[in-house]
C-alpha cells in the first residue's frame, strides 16, 4: 500500500495539471513499513524527454541529489510519478521498460483536457529480465471531505 498525505497527492495533480499537456514527472521520498511506503515528501522534477507530451524522463543529478536528501532524512527513494496527458492512469508498455527501481511506486495521474481525473499506482516487482507491475492500493492521509480522491 501506498500511504500520501493530501497534501502531497494535491500537489501530484496540481503538477500534472500545471504541466499539461506535457507529462509531469517527480521523485517520492518517504518509508517502507512492512511492505508499505509512506511518502514524506514529494520532489517535482523537470521532465527532460525531447517528447514530454507522451514520455518523461528525469535528470540523473535529480536522483542523485533525491537520494542524497532522503539519505539526510533517514528515509528511501520509495517511488516516482508521472502523468498521462488525455490517456488513462495505467503504466505504458515504455513506462515498464524504462523501470528500474524495483519494490518502488510508480504513481499515474490521468490529465484530461487540463484536469487531473484519476490516479493509480503500481509497484514494480521482479528482475530486470522478468519485471511486472502489480496494481497497488493507495490511501490518502488526512483527506478532506470536500476533495475526495480522484479516481
Amino acid at each position: 500500500m501506498l500511504r500520501i498525505s493530501q497534501s502531497d497527492y494535491d500537489l501530484i495533480c496540481w503538477e500534472a495539471e500545471r504541466s499539461y499537456p506535457r507529462e509531469c514527472c517527480g521523485i517520492l521520498l518517504g518509508r517502507l513499513t512492512n511492505g508499505d511506503r509512506t511518502v514524506t515528501l514529494t520532489l517535482p522534477c523537470d521532465n527532460v524527454r525531447e517528447n514530454p507530451e507522451t514520455r518523461y524522463s528525469i535528470r540523473s543529478e535529480q536522483v542523485v541529489a533525491a537520494s542524497k536528501l532522503a539519505r539526510s532524512r533517514g528515509e528511501d527513494i520509495i517511488g516516482f510519478y508521472h502523468s498521462h496527458p488525455d490517456h488513462p492512469p495505467h503504466y505504458s508498455e515504455t513506462d515498464l521498460l524504462e523501470a528500474y527501481w524495483f519494490d518502488c511506486s510508480y504513481v499515474i495521474t490521468s490529465v484530461q483536457q487540463g484536469n487531473a481525473t484519476m490516479t493509480e499506482s503500481f509497484v514494480l516487482k521482479g528482475s530486470e529480465d522478468r519485471k511486472e507491475f502489480e496494481q497497488e492500493e493507495m490511501e490518502i492521509l488526512g483527506q478532506s471531505p470536500l476533495h475526495p480522491p480522484l479516481s
